[in-house]
């Protein structure tokens, strides 16, 4: 407290000042009671007076206000100024509370914005940054009017969809080649110098350099290729673009592989880079290429990151964060009573590169993670771990959803994955066959869906062959006759550029076994430019692919590059994503896309051209809460002096929880940038931050309701109300 308490004695700066000055400026009435008030209790009553006789006049946003209605039919009948006078309030009754910090390593964030706005018109101290003023300027303009929001028309939705071209662009494709051909000629090189010596991977004796370079053309449509070949160091990284990267960026590369933090991109997904940046595609890699270069707050931080997914924190015997009591000790995440992820002792623990803003870097930070392929086979104690994870789902009273992932599901063998299939068909088998026993009412769930959750289509889509397709139609024809439905393979596109003709190829095989693929995107700094994410939509649905998540980037200072706040969430879901609205006289329609998920390319154009829309906005904006889950339901209640606001969320209303939340309450986020840091970052990647300018004003979210495409098939049967493996 000691702390906070000297922040009223330091001064703050001079652009500070003036944008302090403007504010007095623009809102006599606000300069009239910081004036005249004595200490920051008559500042604070005087403020609050002044805004509840605004927001009583509106008695739908007052009650929103209180908590007498909430919602996402109440939160729609709120205006731009209600959001303003309903954040101020919220300032006031949350001023001078403390909470910690994790992104300045557990420090005292204490919020008191109209404390800070007297401390600095009285003395000129307060310790308030320029980015906390310029929020409250916005605030008090949004309150007055003065600062409204227009909402961009079609047409100008479209035209920020244009600036981004896609990987399918013959123009891109034949940049990529030149990459290829680049990271080719490189690879011969050190074959031939005795620096790169593989068993598989050689050349015979008397080969010219036309035919090596022929023969790792077909080696380049191999995966175990891209695996075997993947970059490990910043230097070769360098060299493989073409000595292309800054000296900045290779001191903070150096950096990262000095702390540990791993290197792997794999020679595909690394020939998506610009090398040679054409006029038509500035800045078009800008997603992607974060993805693989790490930032200086992620290097900053490694050693000091602390786990977000506080459920994944598990002890044997003991419940997890969301009360769940699991088999072992890291095979099975649970947040939901519905859905278990199982992560198998496979191939499966890793992925086929790393992204900058993995959410498990923590595991990556204690080792628990890394790139020692060699030795990630499974070991013998697997099978009988396997077969006790399936006693688990067997018995459970709730578990209907299955999510295999990692690491990535994909880097599986096929043979891995076929085991696992057999296991989980056996086990849904039996616990069809037990409920024969039970009584309505009493009755289990009983597995409805299978998902695969893998990047692999965007990182290395030449693992999308035939074989797997066989292994994956295989199971769906023997799992659909014993009453699993829906069989979903859940990936991760950044970018339209990673669409590919490889990625275009590769989908088909996927969606001709039967199998939706549906798409969660990380909403980072790059990806969340105006029109990158619409643009990635039409494109994913261009080639068979439903959008799923927008996630709102994890983490805490080690992921402050990629972060994107959650009022860019927002701004998006209102203001771009409308132009993919579903109307509702299309959701029984799109309800069956799974049924028959080998058509579903025909179906989406089908839907797109009778709703006259570029694509389908079926994903729902949010951000994965830790022991929560996935959740948009929010208000501002602070802001630190730097600017960077303090979320209050609650958990999604529109889906079943772990009874555990009515003890957790709601969840204090304190974002890791502020809007002004946001806007700057924009500008510096080439964007106008006049287009964002709204952003202020968007200080709550409400959680979309899901599509119906998303939702459980019904039971012919009731099942229990009980929850077993549940430890509150």
């Amino acid at each position: 407290m000691e702390k906070y308490l000297d922040l009223d004695r330091i001064a703050i700066n001079v652009k500070a000042h003036r944008v302090l000055k403007q504010l007095l400026k623009e809102n006599p009435v606000l300069e009239e009671i910081m004036r005249n008030a004595r200490n920051e209790t008559e500042a604070l009553i005087g403020v609050k007076n002044w805004v509840t006789g605004i927001l009583e006049n509106r008695p739908d946003a007052y009650k929103f206000y209180r908590g007498e209605v909430n919602g996402r039919e109440a939160f729609e009948k709120l205006d731009w100024k209600d959001y303003a006078a309903i954040r101020i309030l919220d300032y006031i009754d949350h001023a001078g509370r403390s909470y910690e910090d994790l992104n300045l390593r557990g420090e005292k964030a204490i919020s008191n914005p109209i404390k800070m706005i007297w401390m600095g018109v009285t003395y000129g101290t307060g310790g308030a940054k320029p980015a906390f003023f310029e929020d409250m300027l916005y605030l008090f303009r949004q309150l007055a009017g003065t600062y409204d929001c227009r909402l961009p028309d079609k047409k100008q939705i479209r035209s920020w969809m244009e600036r981004f071209p896609s990987g399918l662009d013959p123009r891109i494709v034949k940049l990529r080649e030149e990459n290829r051909d680049r990271i080719i000629k490189i690879f011969i090189d050190k074959i031939d110098a005795g620096l790169i010596n593989d068993r598989k991977y050689y050349f015979e004796e008397g080969l010219s350099r036309e035919q090596k370079f022929l023969k790792m053309i077909n080696w380049w449509k191999e995966p175990l290729f891209h695996l075997r070949f993947a970059v490990r160091s910043p230097d070769l990284l360098n060299e493989m673009l073409g000595n292309s990267l800054d000296p900045d960026t290779m001191k903070i590369l150096k950096q990262a592989e000095a702390k540990g933090i791993p290197f792997f991109v794999n020679p595909y997904y690394l020939s998506l880079l610009h090398v040679r940046v054409p006029y038509f595609a500035i800045g078009a890699d800008l997603a992607i290429r974060y993805y693989v270069l790490y930032s200086q707050q992620l290097v900053d931080e490694f050693g000091h990151i602390v786990a977000w997914e506080k459920e994944d924190l598990v002890e044997p015997g003991k419940p997890n964060a969301a009360g769940w009591i699991l088999p072992t000790y890291h095979n099975v995440h649970r947040r939901y009573p519905e859905v278990a992820i199982l992560i198998p002792d496979t191939m499966g623990r890793a992925c086929g590169g790393l992204c900058s803003s993995c959410q498990r870097m923590y595991d990556f930070q204690r080792g628990n993670l890394n790139f020692n392929l060699d030795k990630l086979k499974p070991k013998k104690t697997w099978d009988e771990k396997l077969k006790d994870i399936m006693m688990y789902f067997e018995k459970d009273t709730q578990i209907r959803d299955i999510l295999i992932t990692g690491g990535d599901a994909l880097m599986s063998s096929d043979r891995s994955l076929e085991k696992i299939f057999n296991e989980v068909y056996e086990m849904a088998l039996r616990k069809k066959e037990a409920n024969k026993n039970l009584k309505n009412g009493e009755k289990h769930a009983e597995i409805q869906r299978v998902r695969l959750g893998t990047r692999l289509p965007a990182y290395l889509p030449q693992r999308l062959n035939a074989d797997l397709a066989s292994v994956l139609r295989e199971f769906k024809q023997k799992a659909s006759e014993i009453g699993i439905k829906q069989f979903l393979i859940q990936t991760h596109f950044e970018s339209p550029m990673e669409v590919t003709p490889e990625v275009r190829d590769g989908l088909k095989h996927l969606i001709s076994a039967g199998w939706t693929v549906t798409n969660q995107l990380v909403f980072t700094t790059a990806a969340s430019r105006r029109g990158h994410t619409s643009k990635l939509r039409k494109v994913l649905n261009d080639v068979g692919v439903l959008t799923y998540y927008t996630f709102t980037v994890k983490g805490y200072m080690e992921n402050n590059f990629n972060f994107s706040p959650n009022a860019r969430a927002v701004q998006e879901q209102i203001e771009e994503k409308t132009l993919g609205y579903i109307p509702e006289e299309y959701y029984d329609e799109i309800k069956e896309f799974p049924v028959e998920a080998e058509n579903i390319q025909e179906n989406i154009n089908a839907l797109r051209e009778k709703a006259n829309i570029p694509f389908l906005s079926t994903d729902r904006n949010v951000l994965n809460l830790p022991g929560v889950g996935k959740s948009l339901t929010y208000r501002v209640i602070g802001i630190t002096r730097y600017g960077r606001r303090i979320l209050e969320f609650d958990h999604d209303p529109n889906r079943l929880h772990s009874p555990i939340i009515q003890k957790m309450g709601k969840v204090i986020i304190i974002e890791s940038k502020s809007i002004s840091e946001y806007l700057n970052q924009l500008a510096d990647l080439g964007e106008n931050p006049g287009e964002y300018e709204s952003i202020w004003g968007y200080s709550m979210g409400e959680t979309e309701p899901r599509i119906p495409v998303y939702d459980y098939p019904e039971y012919e049967f009731e099942i229990t109300g009980e929850m077993s493996n549940l430890e509150i």
